[in-house]
């Protein structure tokens, strides 16, 4: 499937009401109950280490990427089974496009 074109504006709110609680997005920021997402585009999932770290996640063997961010964002206990997210999921593709377009810009 095709994203829709993401809005980085919306994205941004989405972020802050939705992702901020547990993610940083600043270089060299820290773990929340989730990872940093600075530099998320183009690292394999599974590479970082932390408290929230999961086996799932190496055990994916995927490298993030819009698409493959579309996916888990969609459902990430489906797309990694044993992920300790507790995040449903955007089920709608016009917020996961937005969300993947501010994680672009902001990362």
């Amino acid at each position: 499937m095709t994203l829709p074109k993401g809005n980085p504006s919306s994205g941004a709110r989405l972020y802050r009401t939705r992702c901020a609680l547990c993610h940083t997005v600043d270089p060299g920021g820290g773990y929340k109950s989730g990872p940093n997402l600075h530099g998320l585009f183009g690292k394999r999932a599974g590479t970082l280490t932390g408290p929230t770290a999961t086996q799932a996640l190496a055990d994916k063997n995927v490298v993030w990427s819009e698409e493959t961010l579309d996916e888990f964002l969609e459902n990430p206990k489906v797309y990694i089974p044993g992920t300790r997210m507790v995040f449903a999921g955007f089920k709608k593709p016009q917020l996961r496009a937005d969300i993947i377009a501010f994680l672009k810009e902001a990362t």
